[in-house]
């Protein structure tokens, strides 16, 4: 009895939330098993060799650069802004035991993207070499606003024009 009522909650779930939380559930179950190790689940060192694809440590080194007031803690023992985040974590994989290479790698596709995306060109005489793809900008870009666009009362902010009417004791 039990089992049908979850079953039935489970699959009142949304498609992709139950697919997302059926992926987790199974992912954690199989490191507690000691199935995998967390290691695999994100060092594939065929993708990254053979098919140059360092894009988590990349992802984290182009986030530092662009935001370089923030404050990061690592573990409660080491406070630090956050364009130091890579070289940190890179020694914590020194500290583990694990090669760098994958590390610098990532620094290294990292610092590349970020020069080429976000310092060359705003240089005098820089141009942007980094085109995003048409179709990808058709599919996730917000469509500009209409400067004509004029909202309906209750939709400006605020609501309505309020003082609009009679003074009162007037």
């Amino acid at each position: 009895m039990a089992y049908q009522s979850l079953r039935l909650e489970y699959l009142q779930i949304p498609p992709v939330s139950r697919a997302y939380t059926t992926a987790c559930v199974l992912t954690t179950a199989a490191v507690q098993l000691e199935l995998i190790t967390p290691f695999q689940l994100y060092f594939n060192p065929e993708l990254i060799f053979k098919h140059f694809q360092a894009f988590t440590i990349m992802l984290v080194y182009v986030w530092s650069r662009r935001n370089p007031y923030v404050r990061m803690n690592f573990f409660g023992l080491l406070n630090f802004q956050a364009p130091f985040l890579p070289w940190v974590l890179m020694g914590f994989s020194l500290l583990l035991g694990n090669s760098i290479i994958v590390d610098l790698l990532g620094i290294a596709v990292g610092h590349i993207y970020f020069f080429l995306e976000d310092v060359f060109p705003n240089q005098p005489g820089g141009i942007r070499i980094l085109k995003t793809p048409s179709i990808l900008k058709a599919i996730f870009d917000t469509p500009d606003e209409d400067p004509n666009y004029n909202p309906l009362p209750e939709e400006r902010p605020g609501g309505f024009a309020w003082g609009e009417g009679q003074r009162l004791g007037g």
